[in-house]
């Protein structure tokens, strides 16, 4: 495969370059099992719909034809549960979340990744940091009956945003 470079120049990043060595959407780690794509999240509605609006220009436009955005304001009524699962982005910040070359976060990380970019220290990082959030799922099997999707709705909307697909337990 062609090695492809990406050029981002967006609110949070200018100039910004990285290089996709991996097919989209193939060839991830043998510990990363992403239920959903980026694209699959984004009609579903994620992140109140705020998260990305000014960056279809680095990603295929076909993951945001039937999106749910909303460039005014982050809306919980676009998320698939209609709640607000999300912190502020300060909140991720001081957590030590953020990675440099990813400055919205782990989505972001995630969509990169998806495109075929790699960075092996980082990856590992965020794939450690989805693996940790199935312990929510354990919560939901014990708590709720199976297909109840109006129990625990917050921690479901949370999985959808790192790409579990709640509609399954």
């Amino acid at each position: 495969m062609k090695k492809r470079i990406v050029i981002v120049n967006d609110k949070m990043q200018q100039g910004y370059r990285y290089i996709c060595s991996e097919p989209m959407g193939r060839n991830f780690d043998k510990d990363f099992k992403p239920e959903l794509t980026p694209k699959q999240m984004l009609e579903m509605g994620v992140f109140g719909g705020k998260y990305m609006t000014d960056c279809r220009k680095e990603f295929p436009s076909s993951w945001f034809k039937k999106a749910k955005l909303c460039a005014e304001r982050h809306d919980p009524k676009l998320n698939y549960f209609g709640v607000n699962a999300s912190q502020p982005l300060s909140v991720w910040e001081k957590n030590g979340w953020i990675y440099k070359d990813d400055p919205r976060g782990w989505f972001q990380w995630y969509c990169r990744y998806y495109m075929g970019r790699r960075l092996p220290e980082e990856d590992r990082r965020q794939i450690k940091r989805w693996k940790a959030m199935r312990r929510h799922i354990t919560q939901i099997k014990n708590n709720c009956r199976k297909g109840d999707l109006l129990c625990r709705r917050k921690q479901r909307q949370a999985l959808l945003h790192w790409a579990y697909d709640i509609r399954k337990i």
